[in-house]
């Protein structure tokens, strides 16, 4: 996936998620953070962060969203944070965006085909 297909288009506004990623990466317990676009009835896309914590900390969601409020707008503020053991990563050992998309979309797929 390359930068074009990261940018994210949420209510009209071009959201980075390099910058998203830089502003969770200033928290001490994050190791490692993905930020992908998920579809969203109201903005059209919205940013989802995937995150692993270093060893021996904890985060929550909500501890995360009030460290962001003084680094992000709130049109950049992740909707959904997943915390994870491992990230994907490639076969160089680089962080791996693709496999997230195409997780999210499938769980999408699942989730409209049990509503219809």
């Amino acid at each position: 996936v390359d930068r074009i297909k990261d940018l994210i288009l949420c209510s009209g506004y071009n959201v980075y998620p390099r910058v998203i990623e830089e502003a969770i990466y200033q928290h001490e317990a994050v190791a490692e953070t993905i930020v992908i676009a998920v579809p969203d009835d109201y903005r059209g896309q919205a940013p989802k962060a995937f995150m692993k914590l270093k060893e021996g900390y904890s985060l929550t969601g909500d501890e995360l969203k009030k460290f962001l409020k003084d680094h992000l707008s709130p049109i950049e503020m992740p909707r959904d944070f997943e915390f994870r053991d491992e990230l994907p990563k490639t076969m160089v050992g680089k962080l791996s965006k693709k496999e997230l998309v195409e997780e999210e979309a499938a769980k999408r797929a699942a989730i409209s085909a049990e509503s219809a």
